[in-house]
């Protein structure tokens, strides 16, 4: 019975996990690590649980995070000869490198993320109430 939430549980840790990645995202996006070096997106990467598993490393059923890539597309770049970051020498002198980090893309995902660990906060209510209903048949 202490299984019957493990989906629900596990989908809704997932889905804040993802919701934390991308504000993280959209805050840092105009961020410049202490190198100079724009701040790069991050992406957490999901993976099904394995029933069959057991132990401390066993992680059920559901999904559960896997790692949190760092996202390794090219900077944006805007041309700013003057900025004191941008660009001395080589092909792209005078730019300046700009995060890589789409807003649009994490508006996009946040707003699954967040319609996910709805669907999921209503399927625990549900097994919730199911498991309710069955212990006042048996009452």
């Amino acid at each position: 019975m202490y299984g019957l939430l493990d989906i629900s549980t596990g989908g809704m840790i997932a889905q804040r996990a993802r919701l934390t990645a991308i504000s993280a995202n959209i805050a840092n996006q105009h961020s410049v690590m202490p190198d100079g070096t724009p701040y790069r997106a991050r992406h957490v990467i999901l993976a099904p649980g394995d029933p069959s598993a057991h132990g401390k490393e066993a992680q059920g059923m559901g999904v559960h995070v896997a790692e949190v890539q760092i996202d390794q597309r090219p900077f944006n770049l805007r041309y700013d000869p003057d900025h004191p970051l941008a660009v001395k020498e080589g092909p792209q002198k005078g730019y300046v490198r700009l995060s890589n980090v789409n807003p649009v893309e994490e508006q996009v995902n946040a707003l699954q993320a967040s319609r996910s660990y709805e669907a999921n906060a209503a399927a625990a209510e549900s097994t919730k109430a199911m498991v309710a209903q069955a212990l006042r048949l048996l009452a």
